[in-house]
């Protein structure tokens, strides 16, 4: 059975557009086009469609505030259409806070090869929401409560000189706001690869940085690996470790081919850790899917790091963290809501 898709979006050309390329994957089908949420919402009813497609800015009412209304009354797999803006951005994160599955820019017309590519994304993003566990919205409020015991006695902890190296892409903007949310002031150095447009991954640290006890920051490159530090890849680059002159590590960035299709990769950052960190890494794979930062997790326990991946229960799309399983890379299966808990007993002092 085809999978049914409702088109939400207050341009007509840009409806058009995005019906034309869903309509080209032979598994799905276009049941309806709305122009804004009032049409939506009785288009929802009628044609009952298996995902929807949202514009962030919409006239009447805009696409936060149906979305709220939506995951509240009639949850169901939702993939954000988004401006590759500042103000596109903010909104986009909020919409995945408050339960969009995915989100995908604008599409740019500067090439028939990147419209091509384009469709393939979107496509591949409508599959994944297709079967995607929905989750409950939490507001920022609720989530800056959320701080387990860690913060209250970090003090009495020492660090056994273990960096974190953490990969998620579908899901992951949540997965990784509710991880680092369990981490002290001090916690362990962190460096994160989230599959993320370069215009979403500053104002995605930005985000980070105001509800989590660490610093978190989008690196720029040169940056000090070290406590109390969470370091956010750019979407522009892979981002790896490379040693520095006072015998630590620094962080660098590469505007290199994509690896997986992704730049940046999780597999870029997890090979470094591998090559230069070995047993005094952690690894951590989230929700996301397709198979980056599988191979990479595995050399990075072979090389003697600890390595964690997410349950399937706690994700939103279990691809990374099965593929990462399949193949022996997963040292600990744990839920989301245990994963901060484990990696900080895996980094303290015993």
């Amino acid at each position: 059975m085809k999978t049914k898709v409702l088109v939400v979006d207050d341009s007509a050309l840009m409806r058009g557009l995005l019906a034309e390329m869903i309509s080209q994957a032979p598994d799905m089908e276009v049941v309806g086009a709305a122009p804004d949420a009032q049409v939506a919402r009785e288009m929802i009813k009628a044609l009952n469609p298996d995902v929807l497609t949202l514009d962030v800015q919409m006239p009447k009412m805009d696409g936060l505030e149906f979305l709220d209304r939506l995951m509240r009354l009639r949850p169901m797999p939702v993939v954000m259409v988004s401006a590759y803006t500042q103000a596109g951005s903010d909104t986009t994160l909020r919409a995945l806070e408050l339960g969009a599955v995915d989100f995908i820019g604008k599409p740019k017309a500067d090439g028939l090869r990147s419209m091509e590519e384009y469709a393939d994304e979107l496509i591949e993003k409508i599959r994944a929401a297709k079967s995607a566990r929905l989750r409950r919205a939490v507001s920022n409020s609720s989530a800056a409560q959320m701080r387990p015991a860690p913060l209250k006695n970090s003090g009495s902890l020492g660090w056994n000189g273990k960096i974190v190296f953490l990969g998620a892409s579908t899901g992951g903007t949540e997965a990784i706001k509710e991880f680092l949310l369990g981490m002290p002031p001090d916690c362990p150095p962190i460096l994160i690869v989230q599959h993320m447009p370069e215009a979403f991954t500053a104002s995605f640290a930005k985000r980070l940085d105001g509800l989590c006890a660490p610093a978190v920051i989008e690196a720029k490159g040169g940056e000090k690996v070290e406590s109390g530090r969470v370091l956010i890849a750019p979407g522009h680059s892979h981002m790896q470790i490379a040693r520095s002159g006072g015998g630590g590590f620094v962080v660098e960035l590469l505007a290199t081919p994509p690896v997986n299709r992704h730049r940046p990769a999780v597999d870029v950052l997890f090979d470094s850790a591998a090559g230069l960190a070995g047993n005094k890494a952690v690894g951590v794979i989230l929700t996301g899917m397709g198979k980056d930062g599988a191979a990479g997790l595995l050399r990075m326990r072979q090389a003697g790091a600890r390595t964690f991946g997410q349950d399937e229960q706690s994700c939103v799309v279990y691809g990374m963290p099965r593929e990462a399983f399949a193949i022996g890379a997963v040292e600990e299966q744990c839920a989301l809501d245990e994963m901060a808990k484990r990696v900080i007993q895996a980094c303290a002092t015993r």
